[in-house]
C-alpha cells in the first residue's frame, strides 16, 4: 500500500531508507552537518535535551544482521535485542557514536550497556536513575533531578550548558513531530490511511534516527498525501508487547498475508513512543519530568510500579476505541517484565472475550510458516465468532 500522491510516496521512500538502515543516515547527518550522535538506549531517555544541545539523539535500533562476535559477550537468556547491541558493540558498529546516554530500568539491558562501555571505550557513557515507584510522593521530585542530572551532562559532553530556551524549542519540535505520528495513527484507527504496518513501523522508527526537522517535513508530506481508503473486510488487529525494538518487516507482513489489517498498537515503535507529549509552558526540566510520570498512566510499562493506572485496563479499552477483533502480544523472547505481566493482561481479555495470540519472537527470526498458521487460526477463531453476532443483529 501507498499514499496517493507521489510526493508522499517519495518521502515515505525516504523515510523507509532511513528505517532500513539507520547507520548510514547517522554517518551522513555527521558528514554533512560536523555535529555529533548520542546513542540512546530505550526507552526513557528525553532525545529534547540532546537536541537542545545541537547533537543528533539516535534510539539505537536492532540490526539485521546474524549475532557473532558479539556472541560470547552476554548470556543466551538475554533477549534479542540486547545480545544484538553486543554484538554491534564488538563489530565496530556503534563506533560511529560519540556517546551514549541510556534511562531505563531493564536490567538486560544494563548488561548489554556494560558490554558497550567496555567495546567502545573511547565514547562516555551515563546512566540516569529514574524512578521506578511512580505513585509515591517523592517520585516527582526524583524524576526532576535526574533529568536535570541529564541537562548538565549533555550540556558537558556538548562544551556548553544547555539553555532553557533552546530546550524548549526541542520539546516543540518533538511535540509536532508526535501529532502528526499520531494523526496518522488515528487514520488508521478510522479506515482512512492506505499503509501498511511495515510502513508504519518505518514512519516511527525513522523518527526516532533522523534529525525531527527534517523528519517533521518528510511527514508533512505523507500525512497530506494519505489515501482516503473504505473500510475494508478484512480482521481488524491490534498489535502489543514488543517493548524496546521494532518487530521484524516480514513478521508484520505474514500477519497481514493471512487476512488482517492491524489498526492500532501499543508497541515502543509505534503508539507507545509517541503517546505523549511534554508540556510546553513553564520551566522546560519540570517539564519533561512531568513527561515521564504522565507517559506511564498513558501506555504503562511493566518495568514500573504504578496504582493508577493498569496496562490490562488500558489495553482492553484501546482495543474497544480501535474497533479491533482480535489482539496479537508480540512478546520478545527472554523479555522477563513483559513474561511476568503477560498472565494479567491474558486474564483480562479472556474476561472481556478479546480472541488474542501470543506470539514469541527471537533476533534470529520466525519460520514465516508457523507464523501463519497460527495467525490464521486465530482469524478463524473471530470469523466464527462474528458471525453468530452478525446473523443475531439482523434478525
Amino acid at each position: 500500500m501507498a499514499p496517493a500522491t507521489q510526493s508522499a510516496a517519495d518521502a515515505l521512500a525516504a523515510l523507509s531508507e532511513v528505517a532500513d538502515d539507520p547507520d548510514a543516515y547517522v554517518v551522513r547527518w555527521k558528514e554533512r552537518t560536523g555535529g555529533r550522535a548520542i546513542g540512546v538506549f530505550p526507552m526513557n531517555f528525553p532525545a529534547e535535551i540532546a537536541q537542545a544541545a545541537g547533537a543528533l539523539p539516535v534510539v539505537i535500533q536492532e540490526n539485521r544482521e546474524p549475532d557473532s562476535l558479539g556472541r560470547n559477550l552476554l548470556a543466551e537468556f538475554y533477549c534479542g535485542y540486547t545480545r544484538n547491541l553486543a554484538d554491534q558493540a564488538a563489530k565496530g558498529t556503534l563506533d560511529i557514536y560519540d556517546a551514549f546516554f541510556q534511562a531505563d530500568h531493564c536490567i538486560q539491558l544494563l548488561g548489554a550497556v556494560d558490554v558497550v562501555r567496555s567495546e567502545v571505550p573511547d565514547a562516555p557513557v551515563f546512566f540516569g536513575q529514574l524512578p521506578t515507584s511512580m505513585s509515591d510522593p517523592w517520585a516527582r521530585d526524583r524524576a526532576l533531578a535526574t533529568m536535570r542530572s541529564f541537562v548538565e551532562e549533555v550540556g558537558h559532553f556538548a562544551g556548553a550548558p544547555v539553555t532553557d530556551a533552546a530546550l524548549a524549542d526541542a520539546i516543540a519540535v518533538s511535540n509536532e513531530n508526535r501529532r502528526l505520528l499520531r494523526e496518522v495513527y488515528a487514520s488508521r484507527r478510522a479506515g482512512n490511511a492506505a499503509l501498511s504496518s511495515s510502513q508504519m513501523q518505518a514512519l516511527v522508527k525513522s523518527s526516532m534516527v533522523m534529525d525531527k526537522q527534517e523528519h517533521t517535513a518528510l511527514l508533512r508530506d505523507v500525512v497530506a498525501g494519505l489515501a482516503a481508503t473504505p473500510r475494508d473486510d478484512r480482521v481488524r488487529l491490534y498489535l502489543s508487547g514488543h517493548l524496546s525494538h521494532a518487530p521484524r518487516p516480514e513478521l508484520l507482513a505474514a500477519i497481514e498475508d493471512c487476512g488482517a489489517i492491524v489498526v492500532d498498537d501499543d508497541l515502543f515503535t509505534g503508539g507507545r513512543y509517541i503517546s505523549t507529549d511534554v508540556p510546553e509552558d513553564g520551566d522546560p526540566v519540570e517539564a519533561l519530568a512531568e513527561w515521564y510520570l504522565r507517559r506511564d498512566a498513558v501506555a504503562p510499562c511493566p518495568t514500573l510500579v504504578k496504582h493508577e493506572t493498569d496496562w490490562e485496563d488500558l489495553l482492553v479499552d484501546a482495543v474497544e476505541t480501535a474497533g479491533a477483533q482480535g489482539v496479537i502480544v508480540l512478546m520478545v523472547r527472554f523479555c522477563e517484565p513483559h513474561m511476568l505481566y503477560y498472565p494479567e493482561l491474558r486474564k483480562r481479555m479472556n474476561e472481556r472475550d478479546i480472541p488474542h495470540l501470543l506470539i514469541e519472537t527471537e533476533h534470529e527470526g520466525l519460520p514465516v510458516e508457523t507464523v501463519q498458521t497460527r495467525v490464521e487460526a486465530l482469524l478463524e477463531r473471530i470469523r466464527r465468532n462474528t458471525a453468530p453476532r452478525a446473523l443475531e443483529a439482523t434478525r
